[in-house]
């Protein structure tokens, strides 16, 4: 092992960790602190711009059925405009996809949201689609795409530089995996925090938060019963996301579910 190595190795690793940590902000949102890197709103929504034409071609395009598109149209923007989310500057869009066998939502930065019909077909009320564009605002809202390209670009430079370093393979692979993990466990904790901001969301927007809870047991039927083990997967399991909420949700009314809500 020369010692150039080692130099260019440390400096490597020490680039990709000042790059990371050097750099940090506090969402408006959330209040928590976050490391992005130097990507702005403005960056986040011309990337989910980008890429959704591409997302939503995968998925069978968008739906041709007018009421759908509606309804998911409607719903996510009487969510965003009467919460917090109003407030957050970004262009939000609700997309619905053809797709009818992929059970699915998801965000791209900057505030593009997507659902398949898929998913759409199995909910049974407002509440519960007013619950599943929460969760995926809440995303948007919370930079989680931001946080994980920082992230992997972390991981990424500390994986060079360990496998420059050492001049083994297998030493790569360790770390590699190591890193692997390590986004998993991020992802994890990202979904349960969409989770509490789609709480957040839905009932400021007059939609009853228990809603979310159906809407785990449709995932888990959909699922066929899958007992992956959590810790192989990004996201939590229905069961630990529906203990998860009731406790939110005992902690946000503590005097019970105001009346009036829509289920």
């Amino acid at each position: 092992m020369n010692k150039v190595q080692l130099v260019i190795a440390a400096i490597v690793a020490a680039f990709s960790l000042l790059s990371y940590f050097g750099s940090s902000s506090i969402n408006p949102i959330t209040g928590e602190k976050q490391h992005i890197g130097g990507m702005s709103q403005k960056d986040e929504v011309a990337m989910g711009l980008q890429s959704a034409p591409q997302m939503a071609a995968q998925m069978g395009g968008i739906t041709q059925d007018a009421r759908a598109r509606a309804l998911v149209s409607q719903v996510g923007a009487k969510v965003v405009a009467q919460s917090v989310a109003a407030k957050s500057g970004y262009p939000f869009k609700f997309h619905t996809l053809a797709d009818p066998r992929t059970v699915n939502a998801f965000a791209l930065p900057g505030g593009q949201v997507f659902i398949t019909m898929a998913l759409l077909s199995r909910l049974e009320t407002e509440g519960q689609l007013a619950g599943v564009l929460g969760h995926e605002v809440g995303h948007v809202l919370a930079r989680h795409s931001a946080e994980h390209i920082a992230k992997d670009q972390l991981a990424q430079g500390l994986t060079g530089a360990f496998a420059m370093g050492s001049g083994s393979m297998s030493a790569t692979q360790i770390a590699q995996t190591v890193s692997q993990m390590t986004m998993l466990s991020y992802g994890r904790s990202d979904e349960i925090e969409a989770d509490a901001l789609g709480l957040r969301l839905m009932s400021e927007a007059g939609y009853d938060p228990r809603a979310m809870i159906r809407v785990m047991q449709i995932l888990e039927k959909a699922s066929g019963g899958s007992r992956t083990p959590e810790f192989q997967s990004s996201h939590p399991s229905p069961p630990h996301r529906i203990e998860e909420i009731n406790a939110r949700l005992a902690k946000a009314f503590p005097n019970g579910i105001p009346p009036g809500l829509k289920p």
